[in-house]
């Protein structure tokens, strides 16, 4: 497709760029010609304030705008140099309202509607509703496309697949031997960022809300109480004077991550600069009511520009990470200097897929400065390490789309404590310390610019980016490779998925081994999930948080009574399931309790809440409170030894009877392993098989391991991965936080009630379950068995597909997997009775799940049939 001239003008392009910047490395644009801010000059900053907003792009003018929609004078938005002359003032202004994830998808709806609404009160304000239209040219990404299409339609996105013709109908310049199709969009847009950033910043300073600019944060002022276990902002101090204030948001852009480090203690903000391009074509004939394009198998997006011409970007796949060291001081309001080897890919996919694009002229590439997450999505909400330190940050080259939404949850967040939707996703306390590691964020940004675009197979729940890999890794790591584990990572720990020595790279999208049907994996898996239930098996599961939580007397067991929802205060050895709920009744945790000597504690936790219960746990630390808390994670290796047989095999190991009359269910002892000694064992496997958890001392885990698979070879023992614990799991409806329970899931809503003592004890969350005790539920954890599901040649579902009841939308699949017992796939989620006017979440009866109920399940637009569980079922 592309030709000799192109080739010959691309050579004469790069000498003029070259020419042009010489040797500087960037320069800045002129002021005047992006942005007129109105602001004061002469204003004198203020002794005191109630929050402090530091960022002057959009999504700081946006923070500032909504919460004086909320009332909120007593703010004040301060910017490092002038407003915009961040990364805004290169923004594209492209608005697309498909994301993939949820929180995303919402704040991008929200953002839409919103642009669109200010447009008509604001004579200088415009959205261009052109459109979008994304590209799939391969049959993978077609799935894809279609299966974002099911999800997307129930959030109230409007959107639709066409065919190949009309894809060329909205565009007909488009190369089309190999599209499949397409996703159009149309309430997708564009907008000029800088017209809507001063809008923003405007209406604020109307409503009482100060705007200073070259106001420069020196450090974050920050207050301890509860014995050094809580934090909590009371200023700022700047070049221009200090500030009292009670709330501070970080949503500094490229620079959050450096003002994170302005306090102390520190406050994580794992973003990192990469180049982020973008090129403009002088006019050569394109219509101006062409739709924003993303062909996202080329990494390119594309759109109208002012007079016929073109504006495009893209999201290569091996970006280029900047300022490692440090961001420059002087680096306000400017562009680097592009690297046009690099960005010649781009040039190049945008040729094939434009061919009348050859002969355009190229009048502009544009390098900015982006910060880019390690997991592609967006940071918000209030960080673990200080109490009212908000952060909005790491919008992943995609501002426009998401800042409306960033300001409307951050300023809810900041008024109420809480939003309407459920956040977690992009939650800032998702991270741990390694994710801030500046070399692991410079190496990991490499590969998350390109994500954006790329295939997303089924993994599970596991993350498997190629970079940031073999950091948290328990004692068996290297054994258990040996074996052929099969490792995913999660929060930087490596799990063991499954073990089979055939396989490699299977799950990236270049591997070519990636499948949205029936994995190759498939029958391994199946292998290990019959050990455990008919034989033996261990599941290394080291990853679980494990806190230590002690005191001198009674301190710690009233203050776990105070945050737990169950009976906490039991015989020494005493393993208790528990919530630590919400005000309203959520679950901001979901973990085991074991009180393993007189006032101390081991309270256990899915490696996803390790920060989350840290925050929860020091932020409800009593005044002058003499409970101390440490993180015992490292200090354990944690061996699951389930199935029948467990219980012969480490008999012959121990001195200590495993009769369940001498050590019943949900009990914990300290026995001796082989050589080894004070190993916790716990009788529980997390997925009602037969066996024990054994928290080992880290010293003694490889001769545990090696003594359990020696002797076990008489009994068939095998390893077994997290895939096959996901089936035994899911097949008996444990739900795990995070995947299907969140904070805003109450007890009674999947199946936990008996694990709440309203009647013996007080604890947070008390009075609101109460009070829902005597009300139905509007929402039902329920299981689904897919009736008509062809195991070889159907799509799987892997979780976020739309559950129907009578051919109305009712929910979303929260996890899925085949159940090798049941002989079906395996489904579960929450059941609602929606309103079909309002949209309300009506209660829910017995009689309206299961009566005249006929369930489907969507998997990329194609229904089967569905029987439901309310309860979990008999297994053989």
């Amino acid at each position: 497709m592309l030709n000799t001239k192109f080739l010959k003008n691309w050579v004469k392009i790069k000498k003029v760029f070259n020419l042009k910047w010489d040797n500087q490395i960037y320069h800045s644009l002129v002021h005047s010609k992006l942005y007129s801010t109105q602001t004061d000059h002469t204003q004198s900053i203020p002794s005191s304030t109630r929050v402090v907003i530091c960022g002057g792009g959009l999504v700081g003018t946006s923070i500032a705008y909504h919460l004086a929609q909320l009332g909120y004078k007593d703010a004040i938005l301060i910017t490092k140099n002038k407003l915009g002359s961040g990364s805004s003032a290169y923004s594209t202004g492209v608005v697309g309202t498909i994301k993939l994830s949820t929180p995303e998808t919402l704040f991008s709806k929200y953002s839409a509607n919103l642009y669109q609404k200010l447009e008509n009160e604001s004579t200088n304000l415009k959205y261009d509703k052109v459109g979008s239209l994304g590209l799939a040219t391969s049959y993978d990404r077609w799935y894809t496309i279609k299966r974002l299409l099911a999800e997307s339609k129930p959030q109230g996105i409007n959107c639709e697949l066409l065919s190949v013709d009309e894809c060329l109908e909205k565009f007909p310049h488009l190369t089309s031997d190999d599209i499949e199709g397409g996703l159009w969009v149309p309430d997708d847009g564009v907008i000029s960022v800088m017209d809507y950033l001063n809008y923003f910043a405007n209406q604020a300073k109307k409503h009482g809300i100060k705007i200073i600019e070259h106001c420069e944060v020196k450090n974050v002022l920050v207050k301890e109480t509860k014995n050094g276990h809580y934090h909590k902002v009371r200023g700022v101090k700047t070049n221009l004077g200090e500030i009292e204030c009670d709330i501070f948001v970080n949503c500094a852009g490229i620079r959050a991550r450096e003002l994170g480090k302005l306090s102390e203690p520190r406050v994580k903000v794992p973003v990192h600069s990469c180049e982020h391009y973008h090129s403009i074509l002088k006019p050569f004939g394109i219509k101006p009511n062409m739709p924003v394009i993303r062909d996202y198998d080329s990494h390119i997006y594309m759109k109208y520009n002012a007079g016929g011409g073109l504006l495009f970007g893209g999201f290569e796949k091996e970006a280029k990470p900047i300022f490692h060291e440090s961001i420059p001081k002087d680096f306000e309001n400017c562009s680097l200097k592009p690297d046009l080897d690099h960005f010649y890919p781009l040039i190049k996919n945008l040729v094939a897929r434009v061919p009348i694009s050859v002969d355009a002229e190229i009048d502009k590439v544009i390098c900015s400065a982006e910060s880019f997450t390690p997991d592609t999505k967006l940071i918000i909400g209030e960080s673990s390490e200080i109490d009212n330190y908000f952060v909005a940050a790491g919008t992943n080259g995609d501002t426009a789309s998401l800042a409306g939404g960033i300001g409307k949850y951050t300023a809810e967040l900041i008024a109420f404590g809480e939003t309407e939707i459920q956040l977690w996703p992009i939650d800032i306390r998702r991270f741990v310390k390694l994710h801030n590691n500046r070399k692991f964020l410079r190496d990991r940004v490499r590969e998350t610019v390109g994500k954006q675009y790329s295939l997303k197979y089924p993994t599970y729940g596991m993350s498997l980016y190629k970079t940031g890999r073999k950091l948290r890794t328990s004692p068996l790591y290297t054994r258990l490779l040996s074996h052929g584990a099969v490792y995913g990572e999660i929060l930087g720990y490596e799990r063991p998925l499954l073990f089979d020595k055939t396989l490699k790279d299977f799950f990236y999208e270049d591997s070519g081994k990636g499948t949205f049907g029936k994995p190759q994996w498939f029958e391994k898996v199946q292998e290990e999930y019959t050990a455990c239930r008919k034989g033996v098996a261990v599941i290394d599961m080291s990853s679980f948080t494990k806190f230590e939580l002690k005191s001198a007397g009674r301190e710690v067991v009233d203050f776990l009574q105070q945050i737990c929802s169950n009976d906490i205060d039991c015989p020494i050895g005493t393993v208790v399931h528990t919530g630590m709920q919400n005000h309203r009744g959520g679950y901001e945790n979901d973990c085991s309790v074991i009180q393993i000597e007189p006032n101390c504690f081991l309270v256990i936790s899915p490696v996803t809440q390790q920060t989350r219960s840290i925050k929860w746990l020091s932020e409800h630390f009593p005044e002058d409170s003499g409970v101390l808390m440490s993180d015992v994670t490292s200090l354990y290796t944690a061996i699951n030894l389930l199935g029948p047989k467990s219980i012969e095999l480490l008999s012959e190991l121990t001195d200590e009877s495993l009769s369940k009359a001498d050590f019943p269910l949900f009990t914990c002892k300290e026995i001796d392993v082989g050589y080894a000694s004070g190993i916790r064992a716990m009788r529980l496997t997390h997925t009602g098989e037969e066996g024990f958890m054994l928290y080992i001392p880290t010293e003694y885990s490889l001769h545990v391991y090696d003594t359990l698979m020696e002797k076990g070879k008489n009994y068939g023992i095998v390893n077994a991965g997290y895939y096959a614990l996901r089936s035994l799991r899911i097949e008996k409806m444990f739900a795990f936080w995070g995947q299907d329970l969140d904070k805003r899931t109450t007890p009674y809503e999947c199946n936990r009630e008996y694990r709440v003592k309203l009647e013996s004890k007080d604890f947070i969350g008390k009075m609101a379950l109460m009070q829902l005790k005597e009300q139905r539920v509007r929402k039902k954890f329920c299981q689904f068995l897919l009736e008509d599901h062809n195991l070889y040649q159907d799509p799987w579902p892997w979780g976020s597909e739309t559950i129907y009841r009578n051919d109305k939308f009712c929910g979303y699949v929260t996890s899925a997997s085949f159940g090798f017992s049941l002989r079906k796939q395996v489904c579960l989620g929450f059941v609602h009775n929606f309103d079909e006017s309002t949209g309300e979440k009506l209660p829910l009866t017995m009689e309206y799940l299961t009566k005249n109920a006929h369930y489907e399940i969507d998997i990329a637009g194609k229904r089967y049939k569905a029987k439901i569980n309310v309860y979990p079922p008999n297994l053989k």
